[in-house]
């Protein structure tokens, strides 16, 4: 028995977008129905290198299958300059829930993008307009490319208006979608005013204001992914249905962190977690329902309900390259 290694190129190839979008929404219907284990995040900081390790296991179960894995991932800033590496690499191991066979190593960096972009398609569906046509998008980087992509999953998006501060950025994304949708740059306000709004920057000094956005746009709040991270204005937060992906993460380092830290938001101000959504005990948009935020920070059950979409479609695809890790079938030693 063979593990299947698969590079960057394999995971988005056998990554499709549709099946990583339902299985993403599986996971959180898990995650909200107790099928889940999904011990908190763990750091390894090594400020000598000016960088950390982050793991994320996970563990669940859905009604069709189940899967377990773990995702190890860095954050080094200094990588691009001083290496010419990803300031993030991430590798995915995902293993056999029954023998605790490694069934597959993975590129994890590739799978975050695939199931972020998934994530906010999933929110996307429950929470914005149904004849949703625009979508913006706030910063053009690479995560923005899997939103457009998800995103035009669940609704009919015609119209895409990019924002972002470096126009080589934007040229690149209008060069990538320019055939499928009428894309063109625009303001931050121009982005906010369409049907959906995805914002994906580092900042941590707010950039889009409640008079940004329009009376019903749904946004997808991505770019928060640490302690004093806040792209949305407090007002903009205050005046919209907040639905989150998990509380302890959110309140710590996803887009409600800062005001929750200071009392600007509390528990009531939250709607909902985005399983309760799925799975019906909580309302998702009504015709009363004005701006709705969704604060995505990533969930270590998403990485493993990608990673197993990737693994069973490239098994079947005979895509990847297989070796023998464990060494089935070898004499093998007791620890």
């Amino acid at each position: 028995m063979n593990t299947l290694l698969l590079d960057s190129g394999a995971v988005d190839e056998h990554a499709d977008t549709a099946a990583v979008i339902d299985a993403v929404e599986r996971a959180f219907e898990a995650f909200e129905r107790g099928r889940t284990q999904m011990p908190a995040k763990s750091y390894v900081d090594l400020p000598q290198y000016n960088g950390d390790f982050r793991s994320m296991p996970a563990y669940l179960e859905t009604d069709r299958w189940d899967a377990a894995g773990l995702k190890w991932v860095n954050v080094h800033p200094d990588n691009p300059v001083d290496h010419g590496l990803p300031t993030v690499l991430g590798t995915m191991i995902y293993s056999d829930p029954e023998t605790a066979f490694p069934l597959a190593i993975m590129d994890g960096t590739t799978l975050t993008m695939k199931r972020t972009g998934a994530a906010a398609a999933v929110a996307t569906d429950y929470l914005a307009v149904e004849d949703a046509a625009s979508l913006g998008i706030v910063g053009a980087g690479v995560q923005s490319y899997t939103q457009l992509e998800a995103i035009g999953e669940v609704r009919p998006i015609e119209e895409v208006v990019v924002a972002d501060k470096d126009d080589g950025r934007i040229e690149r994304f209008v060069e990538a979608f320019g055939d499928v949708y009428d894309v063109r740059a625009g303001t931050i306000s121009e982005a906010g005013h369409c049907d959906v709004l995805s914002t994906v920057t580092p900042v941590e000094e707010p950039i889009v204001g409640l008079e940004d956005v329009g009376a019903k746009t749904h946004v997808n709040a991505i770019g928060a992914d640490a302690a004093g991270k806040h792209e949305l204005a407090d007002e903009l937060l205050t005046a919209a249905t907040i639905v989150i992906d998990d509380h302890e993460q959110c309140t710590h380092s996803g887009e409600i962190n800062v005001p929750y830290g200071e009392r600007v938001l509390t528990d009531a101000d939250i709607h909902a977690e985005i399983g309760e959504l799925v799975v019906g005990s909580k309302p998702a948009r009504t015709d009363e329902t004005g701006i709705t935020v969704f604060d995505s920070t990533g969930l270590a059950i998403q990485d493993v309900a990608a990673a197993h979409v990737v693994y069973e479609r490239a098994s079947d695809a005979g895509g990847g390259l297989e070796f023998d890790l464990v060494g089935v079938g070898r004499p093998s030693e007791s620890n």
